[in-house]
């Protein structure tokens, strides 16, 4: 019978576990607090969907992290909604998943793109929502907005999951197969 530990259902995990313990100690408890990077990102995604809002015609309000169409509340970017987590979130995914060191890199730089970006359209949506149909702020900005963004994220580890091992090269194959 085969040590559980060397499943390798049980190593990914284990490896996931792993990532999440350092991002937490590295995010949670040093970057996030000090605010060096959720700061300028969230302002940046706020600047960024009010040049959006501006250019699809609407006349538009930026204040720091706050973005919104006037005559409506905003929108605020916070620490949590800036998409650092999901960020994360990806890189555990990609990170724990076999792959050569070149192509992960190169996947993770495109996946957090299309985080970033997918990010901002979300948070665009979530300000037409709030100028629109406020009633329906609470439900697009904590189910519908939020459950796309993280299928984003899903199906980027399954094309990871389906084309990464097919990167590697004949040694880590060997290696994958002992």
């Amino acid at each position: 019978m085969k040590n559980i530990f060397q499943s390798e259902i049980v190593q990914f995990f284990l490896k996931i576990a792993g990532f999440f313990l350092v991002w937490y100690i590295l995010y949670d408890l040093w970057i996030m607090p000090n605010g060096w990077i959720d700061e300028p990102l969230s302002r940046n995604i706020a600047g960024i969907t009010a040049g959006l809002l501006t250019a699809s015609g609407e006349t538009v309000f930026l204040y720091d992290r706050v973005v919104g169409i006037f005559g409506s509340a905003g929108v605020e970017i916070v620490d949590g909604c800036n998409g650092i987590s999901a960020i994360g979130l990806f890189l555990a995914f990609i990170i724990a998943f076999p792959g050569s060191r070149l192509p992960r890199f190169l996947f993770s730089i495109l996946g957090i793109t299309v985080i970033y970006l997918s990010n901002i359209v979300r948070v665009t949506v979530l300000a037409y929502t709030q100028a629109y149909w406020p009633a329906g702020f609470a439900f697009t900005h904590d189910y519908s907005t939020t459950t796309l963004f993280y299928l984003i994220i899903f199906v980027l580890w399954v094309i990871w999951a389906n084309t990464g091992t097919q990167w590697m090269s004949g040694s880590e194959k060997l290696q994958e197969q002992t």
